[in-house]
């Protein structure tokens, strides 16, 4: 399903539970989404369900959306369709449902160099954003064949946060597609849609990131050794 066709749908659809969905910290609900004879499953994120965190302020699913909309802003779709909805245990975000093999996740797809690009624009994205906590889990491979990069809420944080399992790439020259996404952004003002969702500040150290990724022009090493999250899977 089309991106736009999916958001349209996640927006619109009438919203049905169907269960929640396991090892989640945070409250985390399969739901069925039906507009005029059209069915999606998405995953729906309640701000409610959150649990709360000393480093980050409520509301993680408006991070889950400015990731979505950042990732289409640089047209790298890594991110699935990604809305905000009232839905039934109140605001929150829902995200299309990527019918995965869950057999599959970071540390089995880097054995295999065809998803080396895809797994290199997922990295230089959670430089950027400052994921503090990408799995090797969070890494999806569709039945199309595409790598999505889902549960980006501890992002976008000010202060230094990258916990990561995407080490392979350090050191290793910053691609010319990747750099020139990122310039490109970087040249103006973050869109509309990522500025309504962060803070200011946020939003101001966002561009920084991005810049000084493209001016390395490497990937970075992890000199101390703490730049994984846990549990690493």
């Amino acid at each position: 399903m089309a991106a736009t066709a999916a958001a349209d749908l996640l927006t619109r659809g009438a919203l049905t539970v169907k269960g929640r969905l396991p090892w989640s910290s945070n409250t985390t609900l399969l739901v069925e989404a039906s507009l005029d004879g059209a069915v999606a499953l998405g995953v729906y994120k309640p701000e409610r369900g959150e649990r709360p965190l000393w480093d980050f302020p409520r509301g993680l699913y408006r991070r889950e959306l400015a990731a979505w909309h950042l990732s289409e802003a640089l047209g790298w779709g890594l991110v699935p369709p990604t809305v905000e909805r009232d839905g039934p245990y109140g605001e929150g975000s829902v995200q299309l449902f990527i019918a995965a093999d869950f057999e599959q996740h970071y540390f089995t797809l880097r054995e295999d160099a065809r998803h080396h690009d895809r797994l290199r624009q997922i990295c230089a994205f959670d430089l950027v954003t400052n994921n503090a906590d990408r799995k090797s889990g969070h890494c999806l491979l569709a039945a199309d064949g595409t790598i999505f990069a889902i549960d980006n809420g501890l992002c976008f944080h000010v202060e230094p946060k990258l916990r990561t399992v995407i080490w392979e790439f350090a050191d290793e020259p910053l691609p010319a597609a990747i750099a020139g996404d990122l310039k490109r952004l970087a040249a103006g003002r973050l869109p509309p849609a990522v500025r309504e969702l962060l803070v200011e500040d946020e939003c101001a150290v966002l561009l920084k990131r991005m810049r000084a990724l493209v001016k390395a022009g490497r990937f970075p090493v992890d000199t101390i050794g703490r730049g994984y999250p846990w549990p690493l899977v």
